[in-house]
């Protein structure tokens, strides 16, 4: 948008159409949601994870309990099992700690990102557009110079065609070349 917009000679500035920019930021701030949905699509995904987990685990505690059961009916070792079924459990447990603590890591990492990237586009936002203001200032003072500078041209034409067109009379007292204006 800003290489194809207009260039102000010998200033280095660009003049951007404010409806374009002003659009160009509105597809910012409507695509920051889908981060923030995917940061909640996430802590849904460590939901599930977790609910699949622990269906694992009453699986897993289910299989060593029949197991042990089995052992007990045809051993009779129930030392032997209620040590497996511990162990188990254990184990269990200390996976699904870690697996927690992982997907608690991924969703606090993602959700930083997404702040940073969110404070980044913020930042450019208004950067730009105190650029853009500063430029528009520079152009409007360049502009009304001009036209001041003009203005005196003019005045000055304009003093010197009204002398011409008055008759040599020596100046009155009371008149001043500059009393006109």
């Amino acid at each position: 948008m800003i290489l194809a917009s207009s260039h102000i000679p010998l200033i280095r500035k660009t003049l951007v159409d404010e409806e374009q920019l002003l659009n160009q930021l509105d597809l910012v701030r409507l695509n920051l949601p889908p981060v923030f949905e995917e940061a909640q699509a996430i802590v849904h995904q460590k939901k599930e994870i977790l609910l699949q987990a622990e269906q694992y685990a009453q699986q897993i505690i289910e299989a060593a309990e029949a197991k042990a059961a089995q052992i007990l009916n045809e051993m009779g070792i129930v030392r032997q099992a209620e040590l497996e079924a511990k162990q188990i459990r254990q184990q269990l447990q200390q996976e699904y700690e870690a697996a927690q603590e992982q997907i608690m890591a991924e969703i606090e990492q993602t959700r930083r990102q997404a702040q940073q990237e969110l404070e980044e586009m913020r930042q450019r936002a208004i950067f730009e557009s105190e650029e853009m203001q500063n430029g528009a200032d520079e152009y409007a003072d360049s502009v009304l110079q001009n036209i001041e500078q003009q203005l005196k041209d003019m005045l000055r034409i304009t003093r010197n065609g009204r002398q011409q067109l008055q008759p040599e009379t020596p100046p009155n007292r009371n008149s001043h070349p500059d009393s006109a204006i």
